[in-house]
């Protein structure tokens, strides 16, 4: 995996490319790191700027940023929308225990948009991360409802 990080040129190699790229827009990028790679198990794979990062799990790229003037994802809309964190579309992280699973992140101090809902296909709670934006914690009930091999 290649890492580039703010003011520096480092990189790994072994890279390969995410099929499912999804971009939140959050408070402090720094924090929004700390939360996902320590709670969740992203990897880094860049933060050259202070309103801009690049993790990964698995086959997901989650790029972060935070709203700026620079430019990119986190600059304000033509009609002057400026983005801000929050809504309800989300990423869903098969878990195997789930109540095991919120029970460690609460401990952490994570904060959950629901308890433990039971569903057709399994049972999920909602995360926030540290901005508020959602993320779906999944535990599959039957085999079909199972997210993939590399969860």
């Amino acid at each position: 995996m290649r890492v580039l990080r703010r003011g520096t040129a480092q990189w790994k190699e072994g890279s390969r490319v995410a099929s499912v790229q999804v971009r939140y827009i959050v408070h402090d990028v720094d924090a929004a790191i700390a939360f996902y790679r320590e709670q969740l198990g992203f990897q880094e794979v860049m933060h050259p700027a202070p309103a801009f990062a690049m993790l990964s799990r698995g086959d997901l790229r989650l790029v972060l940023s935070a709203p700026n003037a620079a430019g990119g994802g986190g600059q304000a809309m033509p009609d002057g929308t400026i983005p801000e964190p929050g809504g309800w579309n989300r990423f869903a992280i098969e878990v195997a225990d789930l109540g095991a699973a919120v029970e460690r992140l609460r401990q952490a101090g994570a904060r959950f948009r629901s308890g433990i809902i039971t569903g057709v296909g399994g049972k999920q709670a909602i995360l926030e991360d540290p901005s508020g934006n959602p993320i779906e914690l999944f535990e599959p009930l039957v085999p079909e409802a199972r997210l993939g091999p590399n969860t």
